[in-house]
């Protein structure tokens, strides 16, 4: 037998849902994956959105130091100050940022980039620690929400377009699992 004959491909769950809702499913989903795109090339080239030309990875710059450096909250201040530019940090983030945006974008991988984009979304939530109302020099730190920000959102649009496989509407996903090697790996899906 081959591997199709073994392992039929699994009706995708954005099926069962609405056609409009399915829609904004998609919507949600590639708003989010431009997001991490965008901040993969403009940490890439320096467009002077975040990162100044001089400081791109391209030229030179680290696309972790300058947010990592200037951790002044939470318990992990130092740790993030230790990961602050180094190579492993910068290489982990920026193909976290590609990997997570392409594929939430096209709407394949969507479980992994799920997994992946809440790690991501999680540290970052922890290096900004908006449970704080001071930084540690006792200025007030701008946190507005003491635990749901930006990071929580994203990471929840990714869970959300990951539970309904959402990458079926406008986007590869049914193309992705049809692929033998997701059928036989369902955690690629």
């Amino acid at each position: 037998m081959s591997i199709k004959e073994k392992a039929p491909v699994v009706p995708t769950p954005v099926a069962s849902v609405r056609p409009v809702a399915a829609q904004w499913l998609a919507v949600l989903r590639i708003g989010v994956g431009l997001v991490f795109l965008w901040a993969f090339v403009d940490k890439l080239f320096g467009l002077g959105y975040a990162t100044p030309a001089a400081h791109s990875w391209l030229s030179g710059g680290s696309p972790t130091k300058g947010f990592l450096g200037n951790v002044d909250v939470g318990p992990f201040q130092s740790m993030f100050h230790a990961w602050a530019g180094a190579w492993w940090v910068d290489w982990l983030f920026m193909l976290g940022l590609l990997g997570i945006g392409a594929a939430v974008t096209l709407g394949v991988a969507l479980r992994l980039s799920a997994v992946a984009g809440t790690i991501m979304m999680l540290l970052m939530w922890a290096a900004e620690w908006p449970l704080a109302q001071t930084t540690a020099a006792g200025a007030p730190s701008g946190s507005t929400n003491p635990l749901i920000d930006y990071h929580i959102v994203f990471a929840l649009v990714l869970i959300v377009a990951a539970m309904f496989s959402a990458g079926a509407m406008w986007g590869l996903g049914k193309w992705w699992d049809r692929l033998a090697l997701v059928r036989v790996n369902p955690w690629l899906r």
